[in-house]
């Protein structure tokens, strides 16, 4: 045993008896509820037990709370801790064990000693009223080294022009120059999340706390320096704090999840709103003070009515967390950023009740969450800053990038314009703060430019072309120096791709010459002829290096969604975020570029893509088709032309060349085309190979190098049609393309026989392969007399007219349609279908009336950005089943961007027995004004088919006008 010396064991026992003493000591003194044992429950038991979240319905946050217990009764019994429930199940001698065994907390000994000494000593509470949470216990850690606090908030003030400049604890209000300070608070509790000064300049709000504890906004006035109002409310620090113009209301925000609104003069909370299940992070009153619009860590915009408190709207688009939300200057949009990186503007048109709020813009603003945006007092600028270390301004109408200022000495913290809007102050999270001068002259002209002839569309009508000339490739021709020369301006040679060194695949280039802007169609005829050549055509300049076609700038990015994509599917393309994409938008997929042609119908669908029915999918600006992945990334991109000067915005800006493996029409199979434009005088070359590397005497092809000669060919189907009396059936006329033609196309069918009536002028819309139209026949009366439409003879039809006719350049150029051929007259059919608007009178459409083919289309009206109703009514001769309409083809011949909604996984759908069903009709927001014939057509009884109806799509102001 090892001897301890005897100095040491008495110093020992000392130290015991003197510890001994000092228990002995304190538990003779009385407890302080509010200074020892608040903030042991605060500690460990409120994250479950606050009167926002009682689990077991048992409160702690409060005195009174704590002695009402919980489910299981009271939790402590003054001056009995033995038995006090509370007690037991701190010490584990009653479960559940508190707190909970999992949580990785405990309370020492110490800690539990004190708690049972206070339940001895008869559990006191607070004396009089329970003061608020407002002091943090923690300990008062010196700083190793004084460094400037950050600048957390900035204002600036149009009308005293004053800088208010926020951080810890405190404010300073700044000359225009930051040298002077003109008025400084200090005190405030925690660090200031906000400052903002009235519309008039004359007061500053701030909003502050003490995270966990405690939320505070305080009005101050300006000259003075005087604290006019306190508001304190919240269980967590604020975030936000607005004031209305009107200057009548306060709103603040806090982690809480909380809005409450204040009346500003009596001090007193009107109301709470509620909703947001995360943190406040911004709030923002309308101009006219009747809407406050919030957002927060639920990764969504809340729009509320001020005088009700009832939820207006919530935008949903947002992907994470949102920290900045305002109003336009105006007050006609709303404008949100945040976590996902992203800018966002919407109309803003639930003024006064529930509406949907549309999403105008979403624009990738940063590659790093945007923290905060702000508009410059002329309300023409928007400028945005983000944790990538970047400053942005845009143009605040289109969400244009014009600026960026990248590279900042810290994390941005806070933005704000100057009153003249001509430069920015930036505050830091180091503590500084930066004025930055904007450029004297931002346009958006750089930005909206529209490629010539980006996409090949006609520029000029079909003209003579020199006689095709017929040659066959020279060998060697594998480099520029050897290339077979090509002297005529339409030739046709004939080729192989063989080498007799299979370690070197075998290229074939042909040299041409050729002007500036000068356009040509090149294309090779390989597979189509039994070849083993999968060709792939390239057009090289002088020097031999391929030749930039375009430039595809990433707006937005996504990711293909439940499964990937084959080579040829047109629909179904799922991808993240589709509901911030529009119609006629490029998206990018890892090469290939298609174009959005109809939206999703409903969470088990996706986007359709070029031509949206009829066959494979058609690809833009000479890319080819190619299978995607699931979760391949994939981008929603706009064109500009080769040597635009494109701001950073985050996203990749793709590079396009003059190359083709697989024509995008699609009509050559695996054959190549590609129409190239020249960008200046010169020599170039046309390098074929196959695009696996393959080789072989058996992978022959044609090479076709001619000018572009842009046409078109119709083709009606559905001719010879059998109609029954007081019914119709469809007719489509199907457009082939050629050269790249784009333009409208216009059929016309004309003289058709007495009794029948057809649709025209049928239009193909740009951009589009087909249209749709209907014949019909007037009804047969229920007598053996003559019919309205007696049966024709041969000689009848020899007299219909079917021509197309398109504008190529400055030329109208028309063409023969084939023949619609004879029409049968049948008799009335089991069922009859009419479209009706939602006035017309339930009389005039009673029984047989409904047979009744109106004098002149009925016609309905319909403005971007909005939705319709009408009526469908079915008059059942005999048949009593279902009948469907389709789903996303339901409405027929609509202009492209109108579309029938709301109609579910099913579609259009008419159940047995049903004869009548309101459907609803919604234009994009981008829809030009059109006047154009839509019908309805029934999968059953023959595909019977609707009486059309005139659909106008005009804009709101000129609905207006013409209503005067």
């Amino acid at each position: 045993m090892t001897n301890v010396p005897v100095k040491l064991m008495l110093f020992c026992s000392l130290c015991v008896l003197a510890s001994f003493s000092d228990s002995l000591s304190a538990a003779e003194k009385q407890v302080d509820y509010p200074k020892q044992i608040a903030p042991l429950f605060r500690k460990y038991c409120e994250g479950c037990h606050s009167v926002d979240d009682p689990e077991g319905k048992f409160a702690i946050d409060s005195y009174q709370g704590l002695l009402k217990g919980g489910k299981h009764g009271p939790a402590v019994l003054p001056g009995d801790s033995g038995t006090s429930r509370l007690i037991r199940m701190i010490k584990g001698e009653a479960r559940p064990v508190m707190p909970p065994e999992d949580s990785g907390e405990k309370l020492t000994d110490a800690e539990i000693a004190l708690l049972v000494e206070w339940v001895n000593q008869g559990a006191k509470g607070p004396a009089g009223k329970e003061p608020a949470r407002m002091e943090l216990t923690v300990p008062d850690i010196k700083p190793f080294k004084s460094v400037q606090k950050p600048v957390t908030s900035l204002a600036w003030s149009p009308q005293t022009d004053q800088i208010a400049v926020a951080r810890f604890e405190e404010v300073k209000l700044l000359s225009p120059d930051l040298k002077k300070v003109i008025q400084s608070w200090k005190g405030l509790p925690g660090k200031v999340n906000s400052v903002r000064y009235s519309p008039d300049g004359e007061w500053l709000i701030t909003s502050s706390g003490t995270t966990g504890l405690f939320g505070q906004a305080a009005i101050w006035d300006v000259e003075s320096g005087k604290k006019l109002h306190e508001f304190v409310g919240h269980k967590d620090v604020l975030y936000a704090a607005a004031i209305s113009p009107d200057r009548n209301w306060l709103a603040t925000g806090s982690y809480d999840q909380n809005i409450i609104l204040w009346d500003i003069a009596t001090g007193k909370q009107v109301r709470s709103l509620t909703g947001h299940n995360g943190a406040i992070f911004d709030l923002a009153f309308s101009p006219d003070s009747t809407t406050l619009i919030s957002a927060s860590a639920d990764a969504t915009v809340k729009v509320w009515q001020v005088s009700t408190g009832k939820r207006l709207d919530t935008l949903s688009q947002p992907l994470k967390e949102q920290y900045s939300v305002t109003f336009s200057p105006d007050g006609n949009f709303i404008l949100a950023a945040g976590a996902d990186n992203r800018i966002r503007k919407w109309r803003f048109i639930s003024r006064t009740s529930a509406k949907i709020n549309p999403l105008i813009y979403a624009r990738f603003a940063h590659e790093n969450p945007v923290t905060q945006i702000a508009f410059s007092p002329d309300g023409k600028l928007l400028a945005s800053i983000s944790d990538d270390q970047s400053l942005k301004i845009w143009d605040a109408s289109q969400l244009i990038l014009l600026y960026v200022k990248e590279n900042l000495p810290a994390l941005p913290t806070s933005v704000v314009f100057s009153t003249d809007s001509r430069e920015t102050l930036v505050g830091y999270n180091n503590g500084l703060l930066e004025k930055i001068e904007l450029p004297r002259q931002l346009s958006p002209s750089d930005e909206t430019q529209t490629p010539t002839a980006a996409n090949s569309q006609a520029t000029a009508p079909a003209t003579q072309v020199a006689k095709t000339v017929t040659l066959k490739e020279q060998e060697p021709n594998n480099q520029p120096v050897d290339a077979t020369k090509l002297d005529s301006s339409a030739v046709v040679v004939s080729g192989v791709i063989s080498s007799d060194k299979p370690d070197q695949p075998d290229l074939d280039l042909y040299r041409f010459e050729s002007k500036a802007g000068q356009e040509w169609l090149i294309e090779t005829n390989a597979a189509r002829q039994k070849s083993k050549l999968d060709s792939k055509i390239e057009v090289l300049d002088a020097e031999g290096k391929q030749i930039p076609r375009i430039l595809l700038r990433a707006v937005r990015d996504s990711y293909f969604t439940f499964r990937g994509k084959d080579s040829n599917i047109v629909n179904d393309f799922r991808i993240q975020n589709w509901q911030e994409m529009e119609l006629n938008e490029y998206l990018y997929c890892n090469g290939e570029v298609v174009k959005l042609w109809l939206y999703p119908r409903g969470p088990d669908s996706g986007f359709n893509v070029y031509p949206g029915s009829g066959g494979k999918r058609y690809t833009y600006f000479g890319t080819s088709p190619i299978t995607h992945a699931l979760h391949e990334p994939c981008y929603i991109v706009e064109p500009h032309p080769v040597g635009t000067e494109l701001p950073p915005n985050g996203l990749p800006v793709f590079t396009i060349y003059y190359e083709n493996n697989d024509d995008g029409r699609r009509e050559l199979g695996d054959d190549s085309r590609l129409i190239f434009k020249p960008p200046q005088d010169g020599v170039y070359y046309v390098r074929v190979s196959d695009v696996r590397g393959f080789q072989g005497k058996d992978f022959h092809y044609e090479l076709t190098v001619r000018p572009r000669q842009p046409d078109f060919k119709v083709t009606l189907k559905g001719a010879n049609p059998k109609v029954n009396a007081g019914s119709g059936k469809e007719i489509e006329v199907v457009a082939d393309r050629i050269d790249g033609f784009n333009g409208p196309i216009r059929v016309d069918i004309a003289d058709v026989p007495a009794g029948f009536h057809v649709t025209s002028p049928i239009i193909i819309q740009a951009g589009h392969d087909r249209a749709y139209g209907v014949l019909s026949a007037d009804p047969v009366p229920e007598t053996s007399g003559a019919l309205v439409a007696p049966l024709p003879n041969d000689g009848r039809y020899q007299t219909v007219s079917v021509t197309a006719t398109a504008k190529i350049g400055d030329k109208e150029v028309t063409h023969p349609v084939n023949p619609l051929g004879q029409i049968k007259l049948l008799n009335k059919p089991k069922l009859i279908i009419r479209m009706v608007t939602m006035d017309t009178d339930k009389l005039d459409v009673a029984g047989d009336n409904i047979a009744e083919i109106p004098d002149k289309p009925i016609e309905l009206t319909i403005h971007p950005g909005e939705t319709i109703s009408a009526r469908v009514l079915l008059l059942r001769n005999g048949y009593q089943g279902v009948v469907s309409f389709g789903r996303e083809y339901a409405g027929r011949n609509l202009p492209h961007g109108v579309y029938v909604d709301n109609i579910g996984l099913n579609g259009l759908l008419l159940l047995d027995n049903m004869n009548e069903r309101t459907f609803y009709l919604t234009a994009a927001k981008w829809v030009p004004e059109t006047t154009r014939l839509f019908h309805l057509r029934a999968a059953q009884e023959g595909n019977q088919t609707s009486i059309p109806v005139l659909l106008h799509v005009k804009h709101k102001d000129k609905l207006a006008a013409s209503s005067k």
